[in-house]
């Protein structure tokens, strides 16, 4: 007879049943090591699908942004091109102006040429949204107005502009050019 760890005696039933047990717990561990494996092979193969899912995903994504980025350079490079095209006929206009300036010697036609020209011009840059600013005799408004001086004025121009240096510009009701007033004080 043999002694266990207790100083308790060990029959030969028990040492047997133990190696039984023993070679249950085996068998048993050994199915459930096959489960593990076939888990982990199963969830190996899930990550290598995601993450090549997420490698292509980011790869359209670059590609996407580089793209977006070439049109909006391109956008940007182009978007005076309508413009510009329809500013050409009033250069025309001018050149033919200066040509003029040569052979005529009255005053008159030239004025009313340049006048033509400049009501031309006037009208292509108002059908793409260009309006000029009303500041003269208007209430100072620094939303609108750069004051480049102040007058003593009287009081009933007192706080309002008396002279407009630089006329003021909106695009599409947003202010471009600020007008330079004079405000009386």
């Amino acid at each position: 007879m043999a002694e266990n760890k207790e100083g308790q005696e060990i029959t030969e039933e028990q040492t047997t049943e133990n190696t039984e047990n023993l070679a249950e717990d085996t068998a048993t561990t050994g199915a459930e090591t096959n489960e593990v494996e076939d888990i982990q092979a199963k969830l190996e193969g899930q990550l290598a699908e995601a993450k090549d899912k997420y490698l292509r995903l980011y790869a359209e994504f670059e590609n996407f942004r580089r793209r977006t980025a070439k049109e909006k350079i391109e956008t940007i490079q182009n978007a005076s091109e309508g413009l510009i095209k329809e500013l050409i006929p009033v250069i025309d206009d001018f050149e033919r102006a200066n040509k003029s300036f040569e052979t005529v010697t009255e005053v008159e036609p030239l004025k009313e040429g340049i006048a033509l020209i400049f009501n031309k011009l006037q009208k292509t840059l108002a059908a793409k949204g260009l309006k000029p600013m009303e500041a003269k005799d208007q209430t100072f408004d620094v939303e609108l107005h750069e004051c480049i001086t102040q007058f003593a004025a009287g009081d009933d121009k007192k706080g309002k502009v008396i002279d407009e240096v630089e006329k003021g510009y909106f695009l599409n009701d947003k202010v471009i050019r600020y007008a330079k007033v004079v405000v009386g004080n």
